[in-house]
């Protein structure tokens, strides 16, 4: 049985996977790691956020930036780039800190100060050897 490539349905050869190139690997970083704990906590918070009392509004905000930040660090196709989302994300999290309600914001502090933390490293404003 020859393989079929799984986009096209077309018999996949050695000359066709040397054409495309290998897939595209994603490297592992502590830059990449900070954005993904910042990421991630930010849509926890958002998360909460809806399921609890009030605020239903920014919490859907907050998870759908939050959501296309952490997609961004993955797919290039995502308007506007990481950063720019990060700085959303960043101000959606401060609004919802400001705007808490009932709810506790330890979360939403560890996603600020992560998200924060990874916004001065990735624009060199800080520069910690073996991290940026």
């Amino acid at each position: 049985m020859r393989p079929v490539d799984r986009l096209t349905g077309a018999p996949a050869t050695a000359a066709a996977f040397l054409e495309k190139g290998p897939p595209a690997l994603i490297t592992l970083s502590w830059l990449l790691l900070i954005a993904l704990v910042g990421g991630i906590l930010a849509l926890i918070d958002g998360i909460l956020r809806v399921r609890g009392k009030g605020n239903t509004i920014v919490g859907i905000i907050e998870i759908v930036v939050a959501a296309l930040f952490v997609l961004s660090l993955f797919l290039p196709g995502i308007p506007f780039g990481s950063l720019v989302l990060a700085i959303a994300t960043l101000i959606v999290v401060v609004i919802g800190i400001v705007f808490r309600g009932r709810q506790g914001v330890g979360i939403a502090i560890a996603a600020l100060a992560v998200i924060a933390l990874w916004i001065v490293l990735v624009n060199h404003w800080l520069v910690i050897p073996g991290i940026n």
